[in-house]
């Protein structure tokens, strides 16, 4: 093999045949490509030929098997601490970490820098949204600790997702359904239908979506539903309310299934509980059926807290139903309140019998 003297750094010709190969050092080891840019010997070299060279150059050097992101990420996912996530929340990693490893795995931690964390943060902004791209840095950082602990970052290394500022945009704070919205959905969803009994179920619980689809018949004792959180592992015994004893004698209790919100058993033959995406498609649906696009199913988590406020409820009795703590209690309640102490002080303001002099 010869390197030519009309051949630029890098590149040799083979001897026996003529072919262009790209050659390099590289943790040790001489590695070998053939060349796409082919072209007799004696000729002037083509400018292709040079472009290709400093591709190859600039390609960053292969990462060891167990050192390289795809490795990180398997490793974090079987780590008890993944394991004892909540599902919804493990559910929303999974897809995070899916796309690190389609898009990440074959880098190491080390090439990672900050620059490009804020540019990948900056492309999900646009792509998705601000919201979106603030939780998916912080899945990263996440991961990145990890690649710490494996030793693929020095301790003394900075985490080049840790502490990134987040993206700030203007968030759409959750509001109760109004009172004509509940009244249009019942109106518009007869009891008998999933509809009506996925909505009574979340709104007479006021639990999260997650846990109303995992409530079965078994759960029911007497006049109470017995509920297991998922976020928090609390456990709750809720008296149901008028609307939602309705509701659940009123379903279609399904033999096969121990589920109260069952899949639709015209669709598949293994018995479970309604998919999160189906229900969430269906309500979805239902709730632009009723003009209700702006109140989603966790909004009535919130309507169960301001009605049981407004019946008089402490802030004790309501998270007694909701799960919650006295502060999350406050701020699920937080606009009711403000407007009651508004009338208030304006009806006082109306009673002043002095005037300004």
């Amino acid at each position: 093999m010869t390197k030519g003297k009309d051949l630029p750094s890098y590149i040799h010709r083979r001897k026996r045949d003529g072919v262009l190969l790209f050659r390099k050092r590289v943790a040790g080891k001489i590695i070998e490509v053939r060349l796409e840019t082919q072209f007799p010997e004696g000729t002037p070299v083509p400018f292709a030929l040079h472009q290709e060279r400093e591709r190859l150059i600039a390609q960053p050097e292969p990462v060891a098997i167990g050192k390289d992101m795809a490795s990180v990420l398997k490793q974090y996912k079987s780590l008890p601490k993944f394991g004892d996530l909540a599902p919804r929340t493990r559910s929303d990693y999974d897809k995070h970490l899916q796309y690190f490893a389609d898009k990440l795995g074959t880098l190491s931690p080390k090439q990672i820098e900050r620059y490009h964390v804020i540019a990948w943060r900056d492309a999900w902004a646009k792509q998705h949204s601000p919201h979106f791209a603030n939780y998916r840095a912080r899945v990263l950082s996440i991961v990145l600790e990890h690649a710490k602990d494996m030793g693929l970052l020095k301790k003394t290394d900075e985490n080049p997702a840790k502490g990134l500022k987040a993206l700030k945009y203007e968030k759409q704070e959750r509001q109760e359904w109004p009172a004509e919205k509940v009244e249009g959905f019942r109106k518009a969803f007869g009891y008998g239908t999933r509809e009506r009994t996925c909505f009574e179920l979340c709104l007479g619980t006021g639990q999260r979506i997650g846990d109303v689809l995992k409530m079965q018949w078994s759960h029911i004792r007497g006049a109470s539903i017995a509920v297991k959180q998922s976020k928090t592992g609390k456990r709750l015994e809720i008296p149901m309310t008028e609307h939602l004893r309705a509701a659940l004698a009123a379903a279609d209790r399904n033999k096969e299934s121990l589920f109260i919100l069952p899949k639709d058993m015209s669709k598949t033959k293994t018995p479970g509980p309604w998919a999160y995406r189906s229900a969430a498609q269906a309500m979805r649906k239902a709730r632009e059926a009723v003009g209700a696009q702006a109140y989603d199913l966790h909004s009535l988590r919130y309507t169960a807290g301001v009605e049981l406020l407004l019946a008089g409820c402490s802030d004790d009795q309501i998270g007694s139903i909701t799960g919650q703590s006295l502060e999350m209690v406050r701020h699920y309640t937080k606009s009711v309140r403000q407007r009651a102490r508004a009338e208030e002080a304006q009806r006082k303001r109306e009673n002043v019998t002095w005037k300004r002099t």
